[in-house]
């Protein structure tokens, strides 16, 4: 079980993560989401040893994971958003060189090389150098080092950036599969992904955890009101007595020649649905369809995040905290030494 307690970061003046706490049990597929500068990247810097908390704890299985960085590295798999690679060499020679690091070798090293290898796509570019990858194929030689190791622990940072359409579906079948077996924290910006992937979601703003439950319990928590989109053949219906009867409110109304399309907004209990529909029979009106928005994870996180300030980690971390490394970047955990061999960040090929 992982264990966050009290976990906070300062950077300078700005508290990037603030006194936050929470859990994951074994075997859940965690969605931890938040908008830019909410604290999400420092968080999982700290879990996985590469940044020092300025206050708290972060416990797997009862012990802090400082108390012996090397036994937590072998236990944490760490894919970052910004993917550090090393571009002079080929995949495989990073595949090993990874391995290496973490004292896999042998038949060991040719059977995780052969999983990594099927299960990541990378058995055509095996052999080409990093620096000649497309982005997709970048990513998943990202996603290969940090599951080399067969980790209990996945931690993973905007895992199908850069893919297409079909790659993002062969990665998801594989955080699935994975998921099957090891702890996943996945942060992403596509909400599809979450809601498909996460048991749990955890959402940062400012630093502060505003939504910690799963999608369900999510869901109904915000589903207080409903919004029904109605388009008629009318020309400037009046709602007027409708909206007197019942607690109704038009949030939009747009005329389109002897069509028009309103929006209307009522508590979750009300059959609004019906009472628009005998409403627009009694007045002669043409309703030409209907539809009620559900409500999803995207609307939970506006919801929960909307007026937050802009503030890149990134530019916290580089601006703001005379202590940090200006080039610092996040790095696999088994290898911070690989500072000084920052990859480039445009697709070469």
């Amino acid at each position: 079980m992982i264990e966050i307690q009290n976990l906070s970061r300062q950077f300078g003046a700005i508290k990037a993560v603030d006194e936050i706490s929470f859990q994951i049990e074994p075997g859940e597929i965690i969605g931890f989401l938040g908008p830019n500068g909410a604290g999400k990247t420092t968080t999982m810097r700290m879990m996985v040893g590469y940044l020092q908390p300025s206050a708290g704890a972060i416990l797997i299985d009862g012990k802090s994971i400082f108390d012996d960085p090397i036994a937590t590295s072998r236990k944490i798999g760490y894919l970052p958003e910004n993917n550090p690679l090393y571009d002079d060499m080929t995949v495989y020679e990073f595949l090993d060189y990874i391995a290496a690091l973490r004292e896999i070798r042998g038949d060991a090293f040719s059977a995780r090389l052969n999983y990594v290898m099927q299960n990541c796509g990378l058995t055509e570019v095996l052999h080409q150098k990093i620096g000649t990858l497309s982005k997709g194929y970048r990513q998943r030689t990202g996603l290969a080092q940090a599951i080399i190791h067969d980790p209990e622990i996945l931690i993973m940072d905007e895992p199908t950036s850069g893919l297409d359409p079909n790659q993002i579906l062969e990665i998801r079948d594989l955080i699935l599969e994975l998921g099957k077996s090891k702890t996943l924290i996945l942060s992403s910006h596509i909400m599809q992904e979450v809601q498909a992937l996460c048991d749990r979601i955890i959402i940062i703003d400012k630093g502060r955890i505003v939504a910690n439950d799963s999608k369900e319990n999510l869901v109904r928590g915000i589903g207080k009101t409903q919004t029904l989109q109605l388009e008629l053949e009318a020309v400037n219906p009046d709602f007027s007595e409708l909206l007197e009867q019942h607690t109704v409110s038009l949030k939009s109304f747009k005329q389109i020649d002897e069509r028009c399309e309103l929006v209307f907004e009522a508590p979750a209990e009300l059959d609004l649905k019906r009472i628009l529909a005998r409403f627009c029979a009694a007045q002669g009106w043409l309703v030409l369809g209907s539809s009620t928005k559900k409500h999803s994870l995207e609307d939970i996180f506006v919801n929960l995040t909307k007026g937050g300030q802009d503030y890149p980690e990134e530019r916290q971390i580089t601006e703001s905290s005379p202590e940090t490394d200006p080039e610092e970047q996040a790095l696999p955990e088994s290898d911070p030494d690989l500072t000084e061999a920052a990859p480039q960040e445009e697709e070469q090929a």
